[in-house]
C-alpha cells in the first residue's frame, strides 16, 4: 500500500532544529524531510512535491524569503510556514501580506507548531489526511515528473469546483484519462463519466449523440434515444477533441452551457440537465477561433480553467517508469515471464522523439512483448518497434547553452541519481560531471529513487 501521509519538507540551516521538528512531526504521522539549505530544498523540489514546506527566515545563503518567491513563482498551491526569531517578526508579517501561509516565532511549542501545520494542509486538497479520496483518483496516472505532480494537484484543485475544464495536449498524453481522474476526485464521482470523441463521429449522428432524439425525428428513429449529455445526468461529460465540433453543434452546446437544458434532435420540448463538461483538445484553439471554424463565446465557456498535459519528450523521465508499468501489465496478459529491458532497449526508449506519446510507447512495449521469447526485452525488439531510427537525447554541448541545470536533472532521473551512468549519457568523463553538479548544486543522492 502507498503511504499516504502528507510530505512535509522542513528547511533550515540549523541542524538541532531540523532534528527536533522532524521528531516532532513524525511524531503527529506526518512524512518529513529535511533541507540543510535554500538551494537544497530547490534541489528537492526538482525530484518530488511535498505538501507543506516549513522554512527558516535566517539561512546562510539563500535565505527564507528568496526561498518562498521561487518555489510560489512555480507552485502559488503549495503552502510555506515561515519559522523566525523574534527580532525579524515584521519581516515574518510581511512575508504572510506577500503570501506566505503563516510564521512561528521561535522558540514555539510543539502543539502550535502542529496547529499551523494542520491549517495549512487542509488547505491542501488530496493530501491523504484531510480528504475523503485519499491517492485513488489519479492512481491510473502513472509519473515520477515534477511537472507532471503539479498538473496533477491542479488537477485536484479544480477538481472540488464544478468549474468547466479544458484540457490541452498532443494526441496520446493522456487527456482522457486526466479528465477522469478529476471526475473520480469530485463530488459527482458516485454519478456517470461519460466520453465521446467529437472527432470520430459524423456530424449528423454526432448531434443525435450527444443531444439525443425523439422517435420520427428522422429516417430509422423508431425510438426515443437519450443523448450522452442526459446519459451523464449529475456526472461528468468529457468531450475530447472538442476543437473538430461542427459549428452548428457548437451553437446548440452553448446553450446547453447557458441554459442548463438539452433540447433532443425533433423534440419540442427541452429537458433539464446537471452535467459537469470537461473538454480537451490538440488544437489551438485561439488561432481556431481567429479562422472562424470555433466559436469565441463557447470557447470562454469551456475554458473557465485550463490545465496543459506535457508531451512524453518534455517529461522522459516517466519513460522508464511507463514502460515497466506496461511491461508488467502486458506480461500478465500474454501469459509471459518478462523481467525487463536490456539496458540498450530501455536506452532506445529513453531517446525516441515518441510523436505518439504514452500511447505510442504503451503500444510499443505491447509489441515488443508479444513478440518476445526471452526474459528481456531485445534492443532489436525494440528497434523494429519504434519503426524509427534511435534518436538520442541532444548532446550536452547544445544544452549547456540556456538548460544545464534542466539537462542535468533530466538525466538524474532518468539513471536514478546513478551518476557514472548519467555521466556516460551525458557523454562526459565522471570528473567534470561531477563538477556540473556542484556548480548547480545537484545532489545525487536525491534522485536515487522514486518517492513514495
Amino acid at each position: 500500500m502507498p503511504d499516504i501521509r502528507p510530505r512535509i519538507l522542513v528547511v533550515d540551516d540549523d541542524a538541532d532544529l531540523l532534528e527536533l521538528l522532524t521528531i516532532r512531526l513524525t511524531a503527529a504521522g506526518y512524512r518529513t524531510d529535511v533541507a540543510h539549505s535554500a538551494e537544497a530544498a530547490l534541489n528537492y523540489l526538482d525530484v518530488t512535491r511535498p505538501q507543506l514546506i516549513i522554512s527558516d527566515m535566517k539561512m546562510s545563503g539563500m535565505d527564507g524569503m528568496a526561498l518562498f518567491e521561487q518555489v510560489h513563482r512555480a507552485l502559488p498551491a503549495l503552502p510555506v510556514i515561515i519559522l523566525t526569531a523574534h527580532g525579524t517578526i515584521p519581516d515574518a508579517v510581511a512575508a504572510v501580506q506577500r503570501g506566505v501561509f503563516g510564521y512561528l516565532a521561535k522558540p514555539f511549542d510543539s502543539k502550535t507548531l502542529l496547529t499551523h501545520v494542520s491549517q495549512a494542509l487542509r488547505c491542501v486538497p488530496g493530501n491523504g489526511g484531510a480528504g475523503e479520496d485519499g491517492p485513488a483518483w489519479s492512481d491510473t496516472i502513472v509519473t515520477r515528473s515534477a511537472v507532471m505532480e503539479d498538473l496533477l494537484t491542479k488537477a485536484r484543485l479544480v477538481a472540488d469546483g464544478d468549474a468547466s475544464v479544458l484540457i490541452y495536449g498532443e494526441s496520446g498524453v493522456g487527456k482522457e484519462l486526466l479528465a477522469h481522474a478529476i471526475h473520480e476526485a469530485s463530488k459527482r464521482r458516485h454519478h456517470p463519466f461519460v466520453a465521446i470523441n467529437c472527432a470520430a463521429i459524423p456530424e449528423q449522428l454526432l448531434e443525435s449523440e450527444l443531444f439525443g432524439h425523439v422517435k420520427g425525428a428522422f429516417t430509422g428513429a423508431v425510438r426515443d434515444h437519450k443523448g450522452l449529455l442526459q446519459l451523464a445526468e449529475k456526472g461528468t461529460l468529457f468531450l475530447d477533441e472538442i476543437g473538430d465540433m461542427p459549428l452548428l453543434l457548437q451553437v446548440k452546446l452553448l446553450r446547453v452551457l447557458q441554459e442548463r437544458q438539452v433540447r433532443p434532435v425533433g423534440a419540442t420540448h427541452t429537458i433539464p440537465v446537471d452535467v459537469r463538461i470537461i473538454s480537451a483538445t490538440h488544437r489551438d484553439l485561439k488561432s481556431e477561433i481567429v479562422n472562424g471554424s470555433f466559436r469565441e463565446d463557447l470557447y470562454y465557456r469551456l475554458d473557465v480553467v485550463a490545465l496543459t498535459i506535457p508531451a512524453l519528450s518534455q517529461r522522459r523521465e516517466d519513460i522508464p517508469l511507463l514502460a515497466n508499468h506496461f511491461l508488467a501489465t502486458f506480461s500478465r496478459k500474454y501469459e509471459k515471464s518478462i523481467n525487463g529491458f536490456s539496458p540498450e532497449a530501455m536506452e532506445m526508449m529513453v531517446s525516441a522523439s515518441w510523436p505518439g506519446n504514452v500511447r505510442q510507447l504503451m503500444n510499443v512495449v505491447e509489441q515488443c512483448v508479444a513478440l518476445s521469447t526471452a526474459p528481456l526485452v531485445s534492443p532489436v525488439l525494440m528497434y523494429d518497434a519504434i519503426h524509427k531510427e534511435e534518436e538520442q537525447l541532444v548532446s550536452f554541448e547544445d544544452a549547456r547553452r540556456g538548460f544545464e541545470r534542466d539537462y542535468l536533472v533530466r538525466v538524474l532521473k532518468i539513471t536514478d541519481g546513478n551518476v557514472t551512468q548519467a555521466a556516460r549519457l551525458a557523454k562526459r568523463n565522471r570528473t567534470e560531471f561531477y563538477k556540473l553538479l556542484q556548480r548547480y548544486q545537484l545532489d545525487a543522492s536525491v534522485f536515487k529513487s522514486p518517492r513514495v
